[in-house]
């Protein structure tokens, strides 16, 4: 039979638009879009790095609520308000996923507030990470 779980990071928003951080299903999780708020201290840093790194700390916290891990990933949705940090953020993202190199979507859409610079959506599948990976360059 299939299991479902929910997280809930215990964020105001989630309450609000009655959503949750997390939901796997089976061995798939879908970690929900996450802004840079520190979740202890409702604080967010005004720096775009700052605030991707809050970001994945969300969502690693989040990921190890159901037993994955950032290596687990197989797909990222970035979201960046201002163009001009694309650079700084991609290469942020670069090295937290090196060796994962999960599929990746960037795009520059306005998010719901100005505070929020840097936002991240993920796919997992728990055990990817244990996984025998074969790579194919097609570019050479």
């Amino acid at each position: 039979m299939t299991r479902i779980i929910k997280v809930k990071s215990g964020s105001i928003f989630e309450e609000k638009a009655s959503y949750s951080r997390l939901v796997a299903v089976d061995n798939w999780i879908h970690v929900s879009n996450t802004a840079g708020r520190n979740p202890d201290t409702k604080l967010i840093a005004e720096d775009v790095i700052e605030q991707a790194e809050q970001v994945f700390d969300n969502i690693e916290r989040a990921l190890a609520a159901v037993d994955a891990t950032l290596a687990d990933v197989v797909c990222s949705r970035v979201f960046i308000q201002d163009p001009a940090d694309v650079p700084r953020v991609m290469d942020y993202i670069g090295t937290r996923f090196r060796g994962i190199d999960p599929a990746c979507t960037a795009t520059c859409p306005p998010l719901g507030s100005t505070v929020y610079k840097v936002e991240l959506e993920v796919t997992a599948y728990r055990g990817a990470s244990q996984a025998e990976v074969v790579q194919i360059n097609l570019g050479q």
